[in-house]
Order: structure tokens, then C-alpha cells, then sequence
């Protein structure tokens, strides 16, 4: 597996390093000894799978908070996603700052997503699936989420022709940041792997 740390400290993206022959191509998808190098998370509790009707499907943005913050690793099985994910630990220089990488069920490129993240995404395509593996139990009162179109974070989404989301993700307040002195508004570098 090739791992490239992204510019928000402890985000990965990761990408597979196929071994073809005439058959296909077998594949790593999580090698404990190659996470542990990195210092990062290999113990799983859940995994999940979302699926998507429609191209605009938006969900997010979540995370929750200590003590059951998640890590996660989420790949694009089926379709495309425009997967976002942003730095909320209050005391890094990356707070507040966000990511945009494209997941797709052709590059199968994966995000490790640290605690302490908030997550989401919106499908690109039609009958799009989502896997991702949690390090932490859901755990609903420690849950926490922001609009997805939040003027505090200024996340640039793709267009859509219509916008799908649940009650529950349309629902969610606007930011408020923790540490106002540290804010930057959305405003500090943001990076979209393509």
C-alpha cells in the first residue's frame, strides 16, 4: 500500500498497490504492520456501508467527540464520491481547515480519516456505495455535526442538480468554534486531490 500524508496532520490517503496477471490483481487493503509504522489506528470495531440513490446525495458533516472520537477508513466501492473531511482538533494548525479528495469504485484510493475529524460526502454518481471501518462504537451523545455549507468552514462542494440529505444533516447548526482567537474562518489553505 502506498501511504501520502495530506497538508492536515494525520490524514492519509491510501492507495493500493495492485500485483496483476492474466487474472486481475490481488491486493492489500490493511496491513496492521504497515498502519502501525505509521502510528496509526489498526483496530477496527465497525464497519459500515452506505448506499445512494441519486448523483447529489450529501451526508455529513459528522464527528464526534472524545472520549469516542472515531478514526475511520473509507473507500468508494461502487460509483463516486467527493469525500471532505475537516481538522477540528481546536489546538492544531490545520483547525478548521478542510480536504476534498474524490473516492471512486475504479481508483479505489481510501482516506484514513484521525479523530477528531469531522466527515462527509457527496455522491457524483448514481447508485453510489460507501464502506468505511470505525475505531470507535457510535456512540449517539457524544455526536456532533455543522452545516455542510457552514460560512465558518467555506467548504467548496461540486455542483448538483438537486441536493439529497436527511432531515437530520439539513438540521445541523452553523459552526461555532471553540476557540475564537485560533478561528481562521475556512479561510487557510485547502487542498483537492483529484
Amino acid at each position: 500500500m502506498k501511504f501520502t500524508e495530506t497538508k492536515l496532520t494525520g490524514a492519509y490517503i491510501v492507495e493500493l498497490e495492485p500485483i496483476r496477471d492474466n487474472r486481475g490483481f490481488f491486493s492489500r487493503v490493511i496491513c496492521r504492520h504497515e498502519f502501525e509504522e505509521l502510528g496509526l489506528t489498526t483496530d477496527f470495531v465497525q464497519a459500515n456501508l452506505t448506499f445512494s440513490n441519486q448523483k447529489g446525495t450529501l451526508r455529513g458533516m459528522h464527528y464526534q467527540i472524545v472520549p469516542h472520537k472515531e478514526v475511520k477508513l473509507v473507500r468508494c466501492t461502487r460509483g463516486a464520491i467527493y469525500d471532505v473531511i475537516v481538522d477540528m482538533r481546536p489546538d492544531s494548525p490545520t483547525y478548521l481547515q478542510w480536504l476534498a479528495l474524490e473516492l471512486t469504485a475504479d481508483n479505489r484510493r481510501m482516506i484514513y480519516i484521525p479523530g477528531e475529524f469531522a466527515h462527509g460526502y457527496m455522491t457524483l454518481r448514481d447508485e453510489t456505495e460507501v464502506f468505511y471501518e470505525v475505531a470507535q462504537f457510535y456512540a449517539p451523545e457524544y455526536e456532533r455535526g455543522f452545516r455542510w455549507n457552514d460560512p465558518a468552514v467555506n467548504i467548496e462542494w461540486p455542483e448538483a442538480d438537486r441536493l439529497v440529505m436527511s432531515d437530520k444533516d439539513r438540521a445541523w447548526p452553523n459552526f461555532v468554534p471553540e476557540s475564537v482567537g485560533r478561528w481562521n474562518g475556512g479561510q487557510a489553505a485547502v487542498e483537492t486531490v483529484r
